[in-house]
């Protein structure tokens, strides 16, 4: 079974980066495509970005476009999320998420079925 492990996260100013990591235990995860979904207060959970078995196909939120950067390493077991530019907008706890690659959705909340334990992002202004 599938565990996914997240760290990173913490306090930043606005303008300002962090990276997100999460490692999976358990098996590999070279044939599933992760993602990273966030939860600002009072608000629902929501996708950012996310990534396919192999790594050569990426998606993100608008929010994410142009900031954010989710990469994976296969032989680590282990995805990333790099954010820059941050905003205090960003500020949320962020979850990492694993499924099995089906080729498609990768957006969506509902698809994943393999859930991190969250972490607190905050961005200062």
């Amino acid at each position: 079974q599938v565990q996914v492990v997240q760290s990173g996260g913490g306090l930043v100013q606005a303008g300002g980066s962090l990276r997100l990591s999460c490692a999976a235990s358990g098996r590999t995860v070279s044939s599933y495509a992760m993602g990273w979904f966030r939860r600002a207060p009072e608000k629902q959970r929501e996708f950012v970005a996310a990534i396919n078995w192999s790594g050569k196909s990426t998606y993100y939120a608008d929010s994410a476009q142009g900031r954010f950067t989710i990469t994976r390493d296969n032989a680590k077991n282990t995805v990333y999320l790099q954010m820059n530019s941050l905003k205090p907008e960003d500020t949320a706890v962020y979850y990492c998420a694993a499924r099995y690659d089906i080729g498609q959705g990768f957006e969506l909340r509902s698809e994943y079925d393999i859930w991190g334990q969250g972490t607190q992002v905050t961005v200062s202004s």
